[in-house]
Protein backbone atom coordinates (compact mmCIF):
# COMPACT_ATOMS: atom_id res chain seq x y z
CA UNK A 1 0.00 0.00 0.00
CA UNK A 2 3.01 2.31 0.07
CA UNK A 3 2.29 3.54 -3.35
CA UNK A 4 -0.87 4.26 -3.05
CA UNK A 5 -1.57 8.21 -3.67
CA UNK A 6 -4.80 9.68 -1.81
CA UNK A 7 -7.07 11.64 -3.13
CA UNK A 8 -8.11 15.10 -1.18
CA UNK A 9 -10.62 17.42 -1.87
CA UNK A 10 -10.55 21.16 -0.28
CA UNK A 11 -14.31 23.05 -0.12
CA UNK A 12 -14.69 26.40 0.26
CA UNK A 13 -17.90 28.27 -0.78
CA UNK A 14 -16.49 30.43 -3.62
CA UNK A 15 -13.26 28.12 -4.87
CA UNK A 16 -11.21 31.33 -5.20
CA UNK A 17 -8.65 31.82 -2.29
CA UNK A 18 -8.69 29.05 0.21
CA UNK A 19 -9.41 26.02 -1.11
CA UNK A 20 -7.33 26.99 -3.73
CA UNK A 21 -4.05 27.42 -1.91
CA UNK A 22 -4.56 23.95 -0.23
CA UNK A 23 -5.04 22.54 -3.44
CA UNK A 24 -1.66 23.94 -4.23
CA UNK A 25 0.03 23.30 -1.03
CA UNK A 26 -0.45 19.56 -0.46
CA UNK A 27 0.25 18.72 -4.04
CA UNK A 28 3.56 20.53 -3.15
CA UNK A 29 4.03 18.94 0.11
CA UNK A 30 2.52 15.58 -0.63
CA UNK A 31 5.40 14.56 -2.26
CA UNK A 32 3.48 12.34 -4.80
CA UNK A 33 1.57 10.66 -1.69
CA UNK A 34 -1.48 12.91 -2.54
CA UNK A 35 -3.68 14.57 -5.49
CA UNK A 36 -5.47 17.77 -4.42
CA UNK A 37 -7.93 19.09 -5.72
CA UNK A 38 -10.66 22.29 -4.97
CA UNK A 39 -14.26 22.80 -5.46
CA UNK A 40 -16.73 25.20 -3.89
CA UNK A 41 -20.85 25.16 -3.65
CA UNK A 42 -21.06 28.00 -5.20
CA UNK A 43 -17.87 28.67 -7.22
CA UNK A 44 -16.91 32.70 -8.53
CA UNK A 45 -15.84 31.08 -11.90
CA UNK A 46 -12.30 32.75 -11.18
CA UNK A 47 -9.45 32.69 -8.63
CA UNK A 48 -8.85 35.33 -6.88
CA UNK A 49 -6.07 37.64 -8.56
CA UNK A 50 -4.84 37.58 -4.93
CA UNK A 51 -3.98 33.99 -4.44
CA UNK A 52 -2.53 33.72 -7.93
CA UNK A 53 -0.47 36.26 -7.02
CA UNK A 54 0.63 34.84 -3.75
CA UNK A 55 1.30 31.64 -5.04
CA UNK A 56 3.63 32.77 -7.71
CA UNK A 57 5.49 35.02 -5.68
CA UNK A 58 5.72 31.52 -4.15
CA UNK A 59 7.07 29.22 -6.67
CA UNK A 60 4.10 27.70 -7.24
CA UNK A 61 2.57 26.57 -11.37
CA UNK A 62 -0.89 28.13 -11.20
CA UNK A 63 -1.33 27.37 -14.78
CA UNK A 64 -3.80 24.31 -13.70
CA UNK A 65 -5.59 25.63 -10.86
CA UNK A 66 -9.25 27.12 -11.51
CA UNK A 67 -12.69 27.76 -9.82
CA UNK A 68 -14.74 24.63 -10.65
CA UNK A 69 -17.62 23.40 -9.11
CA UNK A 70 -17.96 20.55 -6.36
CA UNK A 71 -20.56 18.68 -8.65
CA UNK A 72 -17.42 17.81 -10.89
CA UNK A 73 -16.50 15.45 -7.91
CA UNK A 74 -19.36 14.37 -7.29
CA UNK A 75 -20.74 12.54 -10.18
CA UNK A 76 -19.86 9.58 -12.71
CA UNK A 77 -16.06 9.45 -13.90
CA UNK A 78 -14.70 11.13 -10.91
CA UNK A 79 -11.76 10.71 -9.16
CA UNK A 80 -12.92 8.89 -5.85
CA UNK A 81 -11.97 10.82 -2.86
CA UNK A 82 -10.33 9.52 0.16
CA UNK A 83 -10.45 12.87 1.93
CA UNK A 84 -12.54 15.94 2.19
CA UNK A 85 -12.09 19.09 4.37
CA UNK A 86 -14.22 22.21 4.25
CA UNK A 87 -12.29 25.36 4.70
CA UNK A 88 -14.67 27.59 5.19
CA UNK A 89 -17.61 27.89 7.97
CA UNK A 90 -20.08 28.32 5.23
CA UNK A 91 -19.35 25.21 3.13
CA UNK A 92 -19.41 23.74 6.54
CA UNK A 93 -22.65 24.10 7.32
CA UNK A 94 -24.18 23.00 3.50
CA UNK A 95 -25.10 20.04 2.49
CA UNK A 96 -22.55 18.12 0.97
CA UNK A 97 -22.77 15.90 -2.11
CA UNK A 98 -22.43 12.05 -1.09
CA UNK A 99 -18.92 11.26 -2.14
CA UNK A 100 -17.97 8.14 -3.54
CA UNK A 101 -16.32 5.89 -1.16
CA UNK A 102 -17.30 8.21 1.37
CA UNK A 103 -14.05 9.71 2.31
CA UNK A 104 -13.00 11.01 5.38
CA UNK A 105 -13.62 14.75 6.03
CA UNK A 106 -12.87 17.10 8.54
CA UNK A 107 -13.92 20.92 8.65
CA UNK A 108 -10.39 23.00 9.00
CA UNK A 109 -11.94 26.53 8.94
CA UNK A 110 -9.45 29.43 7.87
CA UNK A 111 -10.85 33.23 7.63
CA UNK A 112 -11.76 34.45 4.35
CA UNK A 113 -8.66 36.60 3.27
CA UNK A 114 -11.11 37.89 0.07
CA UNK A 115 -13.31 39.52 2.74
CA UNK A 116 -10.79 41.60 4.62
CA UNK A 117 -11.23 45.15 4.16
CA UNK A 118 -8.45 47.67 4.71
CA UNK A 119 -6.20 48.81 2.26
CA UNK A 120 -3.97 46.51 0.27
CA UNK A 121 -1.00 45.55 2.79
CA UNK A 122 -3.94 44.54 5.08
CA UNK A 123 -5.63 42.37 2.45
CA UNK A 124 -2.37 41.22 1.86
CA UNK A 125 -1.72 40.06 4.93
CA UNK A 126 -4.96 38.28 4.85
CA UNK A 127 -4.13 35.91 2.09
CA UNK A 128 -0.45 35.65 3.56
CA UNK A 129 -1.97 34.41 7.04
CA UNK A 130 -4.68 31.83 5.52
CA UNK A 131 -1.68 30.64 3.23
CA UNK A 132 0.34 29.86 6.37
CA UNK A 133 -2.68 28.05 8.69
CA UNK A 134 -3.51 25.64 5.68
CA UNK A 135 0.12 25.73 5.46
CA UNK A 136 0.71 24.44 9.27
CA UNK A 137 -2.56 22.17 8.99
CA UNK A 138 -1.30 20.43 5.66
CA UNK A 139 2.06 20.02 7.09
CA UNK A 140 0.82 17.86 9.70
CA UNK A 141 -1.67 15.43 7.59
CA UNK A 142 1.17 14.79 5.09
CA UNK A 143 3.42 13.29 8.03
CA UNK A 144 0.11 11.02 9.19
CA UNK A 145 1.25 7.32 9.30
CA UNK A 146 -2.15 6.77 7.21
CA UNK A 147 -1.49 3.34 6.51
CA UNK A 148 -1.21 2.43 9.46
CA UNK A 149 -4.32 4.05 11.25
CA UNK A 150 -7.91 2.72 11.21
CA UNK A 151 -11.06 5.26 9.69
CA UNK A 152 -11.86 6.05 13.26
CA UNK A 153 -8.18 6.65 14.26
CA UNK A 154 -7.65 8.99 10.76
CA UNK A 155 -10.75 10.89 11.27
CA UNK A 156 -9.65 11.66 14.99
CA UNK A 157 -6.33 12.89 13.80
CA UNK A 158 -7.72 15.35 10.95
CA UNK A 159 -10.42 16.95 12.90
CA UNK A 160 -7.28 17.28 15.78
CA UNK A 161 -5.57 19.29 13.05
CA UNK A 162 -8.88 21.35 12.31
CA UNK A 163 -9.36 22.78 15.90
CA UNK A 164 -5.57 23.88 15.58
CA UNK A 165 -5.70 27.86 16.36
CA UNK A 166 -3.86 30.03 14.01
CA UNK A 167 -1.71 32.77 15.15
CA UNK A 168 -2.50 35.92 14.89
Amino acid sequence: MEDKVYNVLFLCTGNSARSIMGEALLDRMGRGRFKAYSAGSFPRGEVHPMTLTLLRELGYDVGGLRSKSWEEFSGPGAPQMDFVFTVCDQAANEPCPIWPGHPVSAHWGVPDPAAAEGDAIDQRFAFVRAYRALERRISVFVELPIDGLNRLALKEHVDAIGRQSDPA
